[in-house]
């Protein structure tokens, strides 16, 4: 069980795994803590975007939109490798998902299938949503998979979890694809280690 970082925290631990951070707007207030609980956090949950242009990006998952309003992630992570902060406690971004891989995230073991939805895992997880159309050919450059894999890394060490603390939207809520382009394996083994 782990308290969720503060604002001041999280920055810190991104800058200090050497990100280019980029503060949005009152990121550290925004949030939608009046819908439910922020935390005790057990981890982090990727996702792509859906989406392309970074500055349309940032303001999506800033703003979110009327179905969905935002935050929708903690951090955008952009094509040039540039981490944006939209916001700081619970985020429209993990929703519902499975409780079994809850189970396991917290003990950090292996997976198992994302077949029900009965955990919040807005409460929960910290959400990186990446700048990708998610078609399986936008193609991922590597300033943003390393910006990627330093984000998790830096959250992972700053509460002492391992790379199994990462997981995809795929793997947390059954129906979901992303983020589609790379492997949620080969991730965690990059984040393992950069975690030494």
């Amino acid at each position: 069980m782990a308290v969720p970082l503060s604002a001041a925290r999280f920055l810190e631990a991104l800058e200090t795994e050497g990100l280019r951070v980029v503060e949005v707007g009152d990121w550290r207030t925004h949030n939608r803590e009046h819908m439910g609980p922020w935390g005790p956090v057990h981890g982090i949950v990727v996702h792509h975007t859906a989406t392309s242009g970074a500055g349309s990006t940032v303001r999506l998952c800033y703003n979110g939109h009327p179905d969905l309003p935002g935050p929708l992630c903690h951090g955008v992570i952009t094509k040039d490798g540039t981490v944006h902060l939209v916001g700081c406690g619970r985020a429209n971004h993990a929703g519902l998902g499975d409780g079994d891989v809850l189970r396991a995230v917290i003990a950090e073991k292996r997976l198992p299938p994302a077949d029900e939805i009965d955990a919040d895992g807005n409460q929960v997880f910290y959400g990186f949503e990446c700048e990708n159309l998610g078609n399986g050919t936008d193609p991922w450059p590597p300033a943003q998979l390393a910006a990627l894999e330093k984000a998790a890394a830096a959250l992972c060490r700053a509460h002492g979890w391992t790379e199994r603390s990462v997981i995809g939207h795929l793997e947390w809520q059954p129906g979901k694809v992303d983020p589609r382009g790379f492997t949620m394996d080969g991730l965690r083994e990059r984040i393992r280690e950069r975690l030494k």
